[in-house]
Parts: structure tokens; C-alpha cells; sequence
């Protein structure tokens, strides 16, 4: 089945969400035949790369999704990369080509207790999987932030636990979130896992679920989002090649 061509969408909000989190609001004519119900899929921005000046196609999350427009959050990390440059300097009434959207990653329904997992790069798509959980549902959600005034208010359901892991320098010290994790208690024998994050912290964590856990793809969703000192082009490379090597 042939991709649809991608739509041009024009920024329509812009606010800071959280000191390290900028929020985008895409509308307009291209949201027309926009797919309902798309918060936490996936996007492909063609954004302009200033090094290599060509455009360049970056994923993000949509955040969330109304009748006729989606926000979508970037994390502003100390390197910015092109998506990041041109959320900060983009302005209402400019416009953007935007492919996708592509398959929402979603938690099992049917689960008695969930664990997301994730750096400030997932935290578009955990608030979305957290949002769409029935009222009656459990568990906790482990997230990194760069600062403590990047704390999200999210909606969740009363006997779901947020923990935040402050760490200021993404990417460089991935015990922070995996200490956490571990620190969990699994509270039931069918759980529901799903985890997004940067590339070696990834894959400690699969390590952890697989080996010490006993999960499989049954319960376990996990992929990276970002491998620190990497583009998206050479990221996409090393998950093909880490994915070969667990293949093998």
C-alpha cells in the first residue's frame, strides 16, 4: 500500500510547555483529510538542515489530536538538531510538510499493571498512552526530565504513579533512569511494558525486561528514540545493526 504524499500544514500556536519543552500546533487546510484519533502516532517533518543545506526528514509524536489541529512537543537538548532549530525559530502562519501519520505504539489493553519508560523525547507519546488508559487502570510511568520545572501535569488515572528522574545532561548518564526502573515493583503477572529512550540507555533497559524480567514482544514494546552524539540518519543505522545483532 502506497505511503500518502505528505500534507502541508501550517503552525498555527506556539508555546513553551515546560522550560525544556517547546510545544507546536500544526492546522489548516492539510488537516482536512487528516486520519482521526492520532494522538501518539508518528510524523515525518521535512525540515531545512542549515549544515548540509537540504531538507532533511525528522519522527516526532503527535502529542495530541483535535478536529483540526495536533500539537507536537520537541525537547530542547543542549545540541539542536534541525527539527529542534526550526520549532525554535518558526512562527505562527509558517508552514511545514508533514508525511505520516504513521502506526500509534500503544500499551496492551487487556494488561493488569503498566510500566512506561522514557526521557523527555517519549514524553509526547507516554502522556498519550497514559491519556487513552481506562480510569480503572494501574500501574507507573518512569520519566526523565532535564530539570524539575519540566514536570508535566498529566492526566492519569488515580492509582497511576508518575516518578520523575531528574537529569540535567540527557544522554550521558543512563544509570539515572535504569536505577529507577529497576527500583520498580512489578505488581501483576500479565503486565504491559513499553519504553522509549536514548540508544544505550535502551538498551540496558531491554536487557533488564528481557533477561531479569522474563518479557517478551507479547508484553514488551521498546525501541530508541535517539543515540546521543548521533543524527537521526546515523541513529537509524545503529538500530538496524543493534537489531541484526538480537536477531542473530
Amino acid at each position: 500500500m502506497a505511503r500518502p504524499e505528505p500534507r502541508k500544514l501550517e503552525v498555527v500556536g506556539k508555546r513553551q510547555v515546560t522550560p525544556n519543552m517547546l510545544r507546536i500546533t500544526l492546522g489548516g487546510a492539510g488537516m482536512l483529510d487528516f486520519p482521526e484519533n492520532q494522538t501518539s502516532a508518528y510524523i515525518k517533518l521535512r525540515v531545512p538542515d542549515t549544515d548540509s543545506e537540504r531538507e532533511v526528514v525528522r519522527t516526532y509524536t503527535v502529542r495530541s489530536h483535535r478536529a483540526s489541529e495536533i500539537d507536537v512537543d520537541f525537547a530542547l537538548h543542549e545540541i539542536c538538531g534541525p527539527a529542534t532549530l526550526w520549532a525554535l525559530n518558526t512562527q505562527v502562519g509558517d508552514s511545514i510538510m508533514v508525511g505520516g501519520p504513521g502506526p500509534r505504539k500503544l500499551v496492551h489493553a487487556d494488561a493488569d499493571w503498566y510500566l512506561l519508560v522514557g526521557d523527555m523525547t517519549a514524553l509526547p507519546a507516554i502522556s498519550g498512552n497514559i491519556e487513552m488508559l481506562p480510569e480503572t487502570a494501574k500501574g507507573t510511568a518512569v520519566i526523565e526530565i532535564m530539570d524539575e520545572a519540566d514536570i508535566q501535569d498529566l492526566k492519569k488515572p488515580n492509582d497511576f504513579i508518575i516518578e520523575w528522574v531528574v537529569n540535567p545532561h540527557p544522554g550521558r548518564d543512563s544509570g539515572l533512569l535504569v536505577d529507577r526502573v529497576k527500583a520498580v515493583t512489578f505488581a501483576a503477572e500479565n503486565p504491559s511494558v513499553w519504553a522509549a529512550c536514548e540508544f544505550a540507555t535502551m538498551r540496558q533497559l531491554r536487557d533488564y525486561f528481557r533477561k531479569e524480567r522474563g518479557l517478551d514482544t507479547g508484553n514488551l514494546y521498546i525501541s530508541s528514540y535517539w543515540k546521543a552524539g548521533s543524527t537521526e540518519e546515523s541513529h537509524k543505522i545503529a538500530k538496524r545493526e543493534d537489531a541484526n545483532m538480537v536477531a542473530s
